[in-house]
Formats: structure tokens, sequence, C-alpha cells
């Protein structure tokens, strides 16, 4: 008998945040596209994504505060990654730089996965919300 292969898959919270990740890319694409717009990729992940990412934990009976938190992780990470690369390639490293570079991944890492928290949180307020009146106005008709 051939036993079925290890599949490793994400945990449901980790899905919905890559999901919603990758929900929110095309909706930052548009908002760069504003005048005067200073939207960033990995903050658009961290409030967006996260965003969406709750709405789908929602619907999935899933924790939408803990897939937020991760998305915001993966903006705060991809965000972090964007602002090393790009000080790596376009200034010369002084002291005060790596310093600087040092304090604010920290506080990055701090705080994207708050924004995440509380952006996962009102997306799972807002499917719960418009999910509990659909099923009223259905239940009254």
């Amino acid at each position: 008998m051939v036993s079925p292969p290890l599949i490793h898959t994400l945990p449901p919270a980790w899905r919905f945040a890559l999901i919603g990740s990758i929900a929110s890319l095309p909706v930052i694409a548009v908002l760069n596209w504003l005048p005067n717009s200073e939207a960033t990729i990995g903050g658009g992940i961290m409030i967006i994504g996260a965003f969406v990412a709750g709405v789908i934990a929602a619907i999935r009976s899933s924790d939408p505060g803990a897939a937020g938190l991760r998305a915001g992780i993966i903006g705060g990470a991809l965000g972090l990654l964007v602002v090393i690369v790009t000080a790596g390639t376009t200034a010369t490293w002084s002291l005060q730089r790596v310093v600087f570079i040092v304090i604010a991944s920290g506080l990055v890492v701090c705080v994207a996965p708050l924004f995440g928290l509380g952006s996962g949180r009102v997306g799972g307020w807002v499917a719960n919300t418009v999910g509990s009146r659909r099923t009223t106005n259905a239940d009254a008709s």
C-alpha cells in the first residue's frame, strides 16, 4: 500500500493573510495612480490586505484578528524590505543612517502587526454585520 504524500498546508490564519495580501495588490496599484498618493505596498497590505483577510476569516468562521495580525506582519516585512533595498541602492551607509534604519525597522516590526490586527478586526466586524443583515432580511421575507 502506498501512503499518500504529506502535504503541508498553511494554518488558516496565514492562508487568509496571504490571500488578503495578494487581493490588496490591485487596490494598492490603483491608489498609487491617484494624484499626490503616498501609498506604499507595505502600508497597503497592512491596512487593506488585513481588512480583506479579516473579512475572509470571519466568513470562514475563523479569527479575523489573527488573520489581520499576520497580514500586518507580511505588510511590515515587505515594507521593511523595500526600504532597506531602496536605502541600500541609493545612499551611502553612515553610522547615523544605520542607526536610523535599525530603529525604524524595530518600530515597523512592532507597529505593523497592530495595524493589521485592527484592520482585520474591522474587516471581521464588517463581514459579520453585513452577513447578519443579509440573513435577517432573508428570514423576514
